[in-house]
């Protein structure tokens, strides 16, 4: 590359980083993730209402098949974003064509082999049509991963948009197709088809401009090359997620619906992450380790508090869904732990991944991406894996057979704990990628809020024993009333950050 040129690609790398909002495009992100928690409890709601403890099982088990035959979803996208960030022409374009390429492929051979799996997992013939509908979803999937890459890089602020048009859409046709046709599992699934496709429509209108490119079929090659990585890691994740058919084979389809219903509640902690989803490709762009601190301190600031609620307000929260699910308050504590934990070591995977040179010059080296801290954080899951799959399955076979409340509260403590291993692991590695400043002293105000609001909610809820949905979510609002006022309080750079905040909500509506 002449020395023209390399100069031309840095001042286009600046632009782009330039144009990422830090905490507007994370705020944006955060707001429909948690806008989009009403609707998916009212979705959930309609949903666990309307079938038995059974058949919500065999729901989360059409996800857990089906995840096996989107593992390569992210494979590319991986690098397309980096490729994206880094203003490389046709990169965009490039990772669309590749990823619907391979979702046709997936699709294929899920189609295949789908009434073979469900009948080694003695699921009845009555579901095969549910399970087959789910390879439509397949193949969204394939898609949503390659826009949402792209758009990650350049209008990170954008995804939230699109994640609110499918929300919407969904929620409006469950109700006319799970409470109103009763269609239950049938028409909880096509709704959600539907409107993801809604979503992507909407991304792809955004992308027209860059969807005229020519497809690169160089960047496909070094992809490829790169690939070799990024399947090892997908690989390993899966290998991971191999204790959820355990726990669906040893303790029974009530012992996955339990843990689902406790997921679905614990999942919403994690949504903090998108807090810090502008983060990685302005580290790709433009290496600020400043960024680092400002992320984690907005991540925590959300997380921490949201952390604490589930757990006090465990039994609640699960009587939203049904009943039958109070009983899985433990496992709700222990996953809101987990969730926590989660959500923080996704900052320091942006750190490592950010940092990563690479793939810089469009050029990707086996031996170099050996060698790098890239491919250990890959490596991380298998040892999640050699650890908790063994784990579980004695636990499991000699414990908690048939049990399945028991069942479901042993992974998630095996599950949770290994996750806690290798989140110690990944800040060790972020910590030896990039000197950065942790907020000590922010996430002490952070713990003492939510300790506070925790204690006044775990009190409120013993008084007055909500079982009213209405009442439940009342009594959450207030709970988030008392954490920031305590932190607006306490923490002058909290109360500096929400002017800040005012100020750059006004320039991105404006923009």
């Amino acid at each position: 590359m002449s020395l023209n040129r390399f100069a031309f690609q840095e001042v286009k790398e600046q632009t782009l980083a330039s144009s990422i909002r830090l905490r507007y495009s994370g705020l944006v992100i955060f707001a429909s993730k948690i806008l989009s928690v009403a609707t998916g409890l009212a979705f959930q709601y309609m949903l666990a209402r309307s079938v038995s403890v059974r058949d919500y099982g065999v729901w989360f088990n059409v996800s857990d098949l089906t995840t096996y035959f989107t593992i390569l979803a992210g494979v590319f996208p991986f690098w397309a974003l980096r490729f994206t960030a880094r203003a490389k022409e046709g990169a965009i374009k490039t990772a669309l064509a590749a990823n619907f390429a391979i979702a046709s492929a997936a699709a294929l051979l899920y189609g295949i082999f789908v009434p073979t799996l469900t009948s080694a997992l003695g699921i009845g013939l009555e579901y095969l049509p549910l399970y087959v509908l789910a390879a439509a979803q397949i193949v969204e999937v394939y898609i949503l991963n390659a826009l949402e890459s792209c758009l990650q890089a350049k209008l990170p602020h954008v995804i939230g948009y699109g994640l609110l048009i499918a929300e919407l859409c969904k929620i409006t046709l469950g109700y006319i197709l799970i409470i109103r046709l009763q269609l239950s599992l049938l028409g909880a699934l096509t709704s959600i088809i539907i409107g993801v496709a809604t979503q992507l429509t909407y991304y792809s209108s955004l992308l027209i401009k860059e969807l005229k490119e020519k497809i690169q079929w160089s960047y496909i090659k070094e992809w490829i090359k790169g690939s070799v990585a990024n399947i090892y890691y997908v690989i390993g994740n899966q290998i991971a997620a191999f204790i959820f058919i355990l726990l669906f084979t040893y303790g029974g389809e009530a012992a996955r619906g339990y843990y689902g219903a406790a997921a679905q509640i614990a999942g919403i902690i994690t949504y903090a992450s998108f807090l810090a989803f502008a983060l990685y490709p302005r580290l790709l762009a433009e290496k600020a380790s400043q960024d680092i601190s400002t992320s984690l301190k907005m991540v925590l600031m959300f997380a921490t508090p949201m952390a604490a609620g589930a757990i006090v307000m465990s039994k609640p929260l699960l009587l939203i869904l049904k009943s039958e699910y109070t009983a899985a308050s433990p496992i709700l504590t222990v996953l809101a732990l987990d969730s926590l934990v989660a959500t923080v070591s996704t900052v320091f995977s942006f750190v490592v991944y950010g940092f990563e040179k690479v793939d810089e010059e469009a050029r990707i080296s086996l031996r170099k991406l050996a060698r790098s801290r890239l491919f250990v954080v890959f490596s991380l899951s298998y040892v999640h894996s050699a650890i908790a799959i063994p784990t579980a399955l004695y636990v499991l076979a000699n414990y908690a057979q048939n049990q399945p409340l028991e069942a479901a509260l042993y992974v998630s403590l095996i599950n949770s704990s290994v996750r806690f291993i290798m989140f110690l692991i990944l800040y060790t590695i972020a910590r030896r990628t990039v000197e950065m400043r942790i907020p000590w002293k922010n996430i002490a105000k952070y713990m003492f809020a939510s300790a506070v609001m925790a204690t006044i909610l775990y009190y409120i809820c013993i008084i007055f024993n909500p079982t009213v949905v209405r009442i439940t979510l009342s009594i959450a609002a207030l709970g988030v009333i008392i954490y920031f006022a305590i932190l607006m309080a306490i923490d002058a750079e909290t109360r500096n950050l929400f002017k800040d905040l005012r100020h750059e909500i006004s320039l991105g509506a404006a923009g």
